[in-house]
């Protein structure tokens, strides 16, 4: 054997032993896609102008800030649109006060005009699409860090295509869809602010009667809050309950660095939270300035619980409001993986079973054998003997697929296992092509070794070009398809990559090591 078959035969030797040892045992070595595991299929969208009107009040209320840090009292602030409002109240001369504060503040983010007492601003079209961006990006982040938190294994969620508002997400192996589907959507925000002065402890049975406290009229900078009233056992809803919230927020969820579940006085179930340095420090600021009144704990527009400040809190503090184990485990994750800064609304939703996903596994091992079978059946009938050759390269790029396959982590899908079978037909096809070429080179009296080395070297533009102009489409399918089709790029892109070396090389090697060991070869079977 001469030098140049040893040294191939040693590398595909090793790149078999690498492929096997990469991939075995398979069950372990292979991921399963939701479609073959069972689990949840969402397609969900960000309400991205939740975000934009978060934004709108954020800056209204900054130029209102503005405007009393200069002297300047009576201000209003009114949301027109998604994208803009206007502050009334400004005398004249006044808006030059704090127009050095806007130009540092917003820059070219704002557009302002002034007429009569009023300043009206417009969001400009840039900072409208930067903040619709960073509402999906934040939104996609958030979910992630809450399915993570959740434990299920092997997730998918991704963007579905770059400056759309929608989110894919695939969860395998699933067993409590509604309660990952509530942990995905629910917002989370969560406020502390003080009960307004005046107001009872434990609330107003109507909201008529919260607004009497007042004679009707709401203080300015008061907001009305409802609590819903639940049944700690069934969690059924049994009323609701009012209260008059000053506007500002005392901390958010923003200030919360850490968040557990844990037991509270009387063992019941409560979310135990700590604060970051700068809210520690503003929350013991403000408990330390009002105790003995009460601070209402607010989740996502709806009031917990009103406890009663009675010493000062800085780092810690806990949320009492009737929960379950499971509630307060929930509320913690999210707590811990920040509040979504849009709402969520779900476009489509399927679940797969997993006896399903067992049945779509049996039907493509199936299929894949048949396949197999039929091809390994072809290459000897119409080849003979080279079909073997045909039949060994496969054999190889079979045990090469999956061995990238689980090198790279890749999730197999059902898609994925058309991809396999795809690439067992496809993987002769170079062979048939250098079988065809070779009869073609005997037929005009060329000899066998003759034969054979024009067979490969006139067959290789042709297997090339096939294959690149396959792997271009697949990596189109890649790059632009979600979850299934993706699954089945990566199995025919693999599988491209393998059948052309099985076929390029360690065809060859077979032929050249079976001619090597012959002085003189009058006969080829095929």
């Amino acid at each position: 054997m001469n030098r140049s078959l040893a040294w191939r035969g040693a590398m595909i030797l090793v790149l078999v032993a690498a492929a096997a040892w990469s991939a075995w045992p398979l069950e372990e070595k292979i991921s399963l896609g939701l479609d073959l595991r069972g689990g949840m299929h969402l397609v969900l969208a960000v309400e991205v102008e939740d975000a934009l009107r978060a934004e709108t009040e954020k800056a209204m209320q900054r130029v209102v800030d503005l405007g009393l840090d200069a002297g300047i009292t009576d201000l209003r602030g009114e949301r027109l649109s998604d994208t803009s409002f206007r502050v009334s109240g400004f005398a004249a001369g006044e808006p030059a006060l704090i127009d050095d504060d806007l130009t540092a503040e917003h820059g070219d983010d704002w557009s302002r005009v002034f007429s009569g007492d009023t300043l009206r601003f417009e969001m400009s079209a840039g900072n409208a699409d930067q903040i619709r961006n960073l509402s999906v990006q934040q939104a996609l982040e958030t979910i992630r860090n809450r399915v993570d938190a959740y434990g299920v294994a092997e997730p998918v969620i991704q963007r579905i295509g770059m400056g759309e508002n929608r989110i894919l997400v695939q969860l395998p192996g699933v067993e409590d869809p509604e309660r990952v589907r509530e942990l995905i959507k629910s917002t989370a925000f969560l406020e502390l602010r003080l009960v307004a002065e005046g107001f009872p402890q434990g609330g107003a049975d109507t909201e008529a009667a919260a607004l009497a406290v007042y004679g009707g009229t709401l203080p300015q900078d008061t907001e009305l809050f409802e609590q819903l009233v639940q049944d700690e056992t069934s969690g059924a809803l049994l009323g609701r309950r009012y209260y008059v919230l000053e506007k500002r927020q005392v901390i958010t969820g923003r200030d919360v660095r850490n968040a557990r579940p844990g037991a509270g006085q009387f063992n019941e179930p409560v979310v135990l939270f700590q604060l970051t340095r700068e809210g520690g420090q503003r929350f013991g600021e403000i408990t330390g300035a009002n105790e003995g009144r009460f601070l209402a704990i607010v989740l996502d527009g709806h009031v917990i619980s009103a406890p009663r400040i009675n010493d000062r809190i800085t780092d810690s503090g806990q949320i009492e409001g009737g929960f379950t184990y499971q509630e307060a485990e929930d509320l913690s994750t999210k707590l811990r993986s920040g509040a979504l800064p849009a709402g969520i609304t779900y476009l489509e939703e399927r679940t797969v079973g997993p006896s399903l996903g067992r049945d779509s596994i049996d039907q493509g091992l199936r299929a894949g054998i048949i396949g197999f079978g039929l091809v390994i059946l072809t290459m000897l009938v119409v080849y003979k003997g080279a079909g073997i050759n045909a039949i060994l390269a496969l054999v190889l790029n079979i045990i090469f697929l999956f061995g990238a396959l689980a090198f790279l982590r890749a999730t197999l899908t059902l898609p994925g296992i058309a991809g396999i079978i795809l690439t067992i037909g496809m993987a002769v096809d170079a062979n048939v092509l250098i079988f065809e070429r070779i009869r073609e080179e005997l037929r005009v009296g060329r000899t066998v070794k003759s034969a054979v080395e024009s067979g490969f070297g006139k067959a290789l533009s042709s297997i090339l070009d096939a294959n690149i102009t396959t792997l271009i489409a697949a990596l189109f399918l890649f790059q632009f398809g979600t979850g299934p089709i993706r699954g089945f790029a990566v199995t025919l892109i693999v599988g491209i990559v393998a059948s052309v070396f099985t076929a390029v090389v360690v065809s060859r090697w077979i032929f050249d090591l079976i001619l090597s060991r012959r002085q003189r070869v009058e006969k080829l079977s095929i």
